[in-house]
């Protein structure tokens, strides 16, 4: 396999936990959300965007990995490195968000200036601090699992999670 061939094959074995994560998260919220609207009778099928959503994250997360700081406190205890990781997760996110909303903004009236007004004018929010408390808070669940495999390794949480022994090594 070529060298751009490894690097593709790294770069999928370095999404597959955080978008099957937060794809399970976000299908989680968006069939929550569903049931809670159908007793008002709002049909509603938001699971595409929740799995685009899901590829969103994941990759905000990878990107804010090649960070030289990100892991900035690898001999303390866990949680300065998940506090700190979160916050970077959070603000990348954010970012990611607004660049989102800038996007959406230009395309619908071809101008940039005013993007700061159509935003404190149009967004919801509630709906917007509930995107990011729940953000945060799958963030912080990511990252802690994320920082005790980096401690405890692969194999170790496998085994104590899922009872999987390591397969024994050949000589």
């Amino acid at each position: 396999m070529n060298a751009d061939g490894h690097r593709i094959k790294h770069l999928i074995q370095e999404l597959i936990a955080p978008v099957t994560f937060f794809f399970v998260s976000f299908e989680l919220l968006a069939f929550t959300k569903a049931l809670m609207l159908r007793q008002y009778g709002i049909e509603l099928t938001d699971f595409l965007s929740a799995a685009i959503g899901a590829l969103v994250a994941a990759k905000v997360i990878l990107l804010s990995d090649l960070l030289p700081f990100v892991n900035r406190f690898p001999n303390r205890p866990l949680i300065y490195n998940i506090l700190w990781r979160t916050l970077i997760y959070f603000a990348a996110a954010g970012l990611v968000r607004y660049l989102e909303e800038l996007i959406h903004f230009y395309l619908h009236h071809h101008e940039i200036i005013g993007v700061d007004r159509h935003l404190l004018e149009e967004v919801v929010w509630p709906h917007f601090w509930a995107i990011q408390i729940w953000l945060t808070v799958l963030l912080m669940i990511y990252t802690t699992l994320d920082e005790l495999v980096r401690v405890l390794g692969r194999d170790r949480m496998r085994e104590l999670f899922l009872g999987i022994k390591p397969a024994a090594k050949q000589p």
